[in-house]
């Protein structure tokens, strides 16, 4: 079995998280207002610190603030752990698209770096992928820099809740709207994107005014994808 030099892995691990870097300051920005939130409904330091480093799903965590109560015995497991799963199902889409970083037959040993993904950083490694230098190095990268700038800042936001009484004076409750705003200019690849996209986002704010919770995501990003796929089936035919 050949072994790849510790040299070759580091280089593409440093490319992805610098790529990064532009994203994982607004991650920073609203792991402070999770932060802040978080002491603000109760949780402690050990429950922040769990939470952000097992969990890591930041959409996941703003929702399960709503349903978190301070007393234990009246806190909605069920309730809650529905959500986060109905609000992370779209991961089962987004890392099926980074199947080809992923030699045959090791996949199921590198299944355990899946849990690094992100929303940003598979974005930013989709774009890698598009310029044909993406690996799953460059993917691990940019997923530990934006893991530990999560940890960190909710922690710290955890730390600054009572200093930090209102997030929306600084601007800070806009900071995870920028970073979608962010990732999806840069996937913009012309106007074969437009007819996806509205479907998505007419989808989702149709189920979101019809459904309650957060199915909303869900259908969005299956119709968008339904969308695009049936878009570039079409385009192929003709």
């Amino acid at each position: 079995m050949t072994t790849v030099p510790p040299a070759r892995l580091a280089t593409p691990f440093l490319a992805g998280a610098r790529a990064c870097l532009p994203v994982v300051i607004s991650v920073g920005a609203y792991g402070l207002v999770w932060g802040v939130l978080a002491r603000g409904a109760g949780m402690s330091t050990i429950e922040v610190l769990l939470m952000s480093g097992l969990v890591f799903a930041g959409s996941a965590q703003f929702v399960a603030l709503d349903l978190w109560t301070a007393t234990p015995a009246s806190l909605p497991i069920g309730p809650l752990v529905i959500a986060a799963l109905i609000i992370n199902l779209r991961y089962l889409l987004l890392t099926a698209t980074l199947r080809p970083l992923f030699p045959p037959g090791r996949l199921g040993r590198s299944a355990g770096l899946i849990f690094f993904v992100s929303d940003e950083n598979w974005a930013i490694t989709m774009l890698a992928m598009q310029r044909g230098s993406g690996s799953v190095a460059f993917l691990l990268g940019g997923g530990v820099l934006t893991y530990t700038v999560w940890l960190a800042t909710t922690l710290l936001g955890h730390q600054l809740g009572s200093a930090i009484d209102d997030p929306t004076r600084y601007g800070l409750d806009f900071a995870f709207t920028a970073a979608f705003l962010a990732l999806l200019l840069g996937m913009w690849k012309g106007r074969a994107d437009l007819l996806p996209w509205t479907v998505a986002a007419l989808s989702a704010i149709l189920a979101a005014r019809l459904i309650e919770g957060s199915w909303y995501i869900l259908i969005g990003g299956i119709t968008g994808s339904l969308a695009g796929a049936l878009a570039d089936r079409v385009r192929h035919v003709d």
